[in-house]
């Protein structure tokens, strides 16, 4: 053992000492683009799979115009929403709950009061069933208001969707915080029993906007 150790370690001198020029270069020779398309029907159909494989809800609307009716039958009984400053405002147009947008922004306590959240996503990642939130977009807001309420809808916009995770990362920027969603919040730490809403949401619904 002390003879290996010490041969990594006499490694990292000589990297160091050379200033770099003795790291070899390292090939990255992965994939970079998925089997579908970004934005195509077939990115869309396997999106939804994944995203069902997680315990997500997804609703398929043909345009943009079924999204309020989309939201609002989602949303049910809620009687508390909040919305990111910069949500469209048309698409809680048919909710019948008390929409409290955040700005400035609510503390957690005013949070843990709100039954669900409603946002956009800047990109979803169709092999991995994920999406992803840009807190920098206006449409996503902090990422607070998507980790305290119990329920959060998502409308996701069929040209967001890419096949790949480098293909989601290179639509990323890396400066802002970023957060990856991958069906409700759920752990199975606790003897192998699955619960959820641990970290986050319980409930994930998301309407999905692509041409049917």
């Amino acid at each position: 053992m002390t003879g290996a150790r010490e041969e990594v370690l006499a490694r990292l001198r000589t990297a160091r000492d050379a200033g770099g020029s003795a790291v070899p270069d390292v090939p990255r020779e992965y994939r970079r683009r998925g089997v579908h398309a970004p934005g195509s029907a077939a990115a869309v159909e396997r999106l939804t799979g994944t995203l069902t494989d997680y315990r997500a809800t997804v609703h398929r609307v043909g345009s943009e115009d079924d999204v309020p009716g989309a939201i609002a039958a989602v949303l049910g009984e809620a009687s508390t929403v909040v919305a990111p400053p910069g949500l469209p405002s048309g698409w809680l147009a048919g909710v019948g709950a008390s929409v409290r947008t955040d700005d400035p922004p609510l503390s957690v306590a005013d949070l843990d009061r709100v039954d669900a959240v409603v946002t956009g996503a800047a990109v979803a990642i169709a092999d991995t069933g994920t999406f992803v939130l840009d807190a920098l977009a206006p449409d996503q807001g902090r990422r607070a208001i998507t980790l305290v309420p119990d329920h959060h809808v998502c409308v996701l916009r069929a040209e967001a969707v890419v096949s790949s995770v480098p293909e989601a990362l290179a639509r990323l920027d890396p400066n802002g915080p970023l957060t990856f969603v991958s069906g409700p919040s759920a752990t199975s730490d606790i003897e192998l029993d699955r619960v959820e809403g641990v970290h986050g949401p319980r409930r994930l619904d998301v309407v999905l906007v692509a041409p049917m």
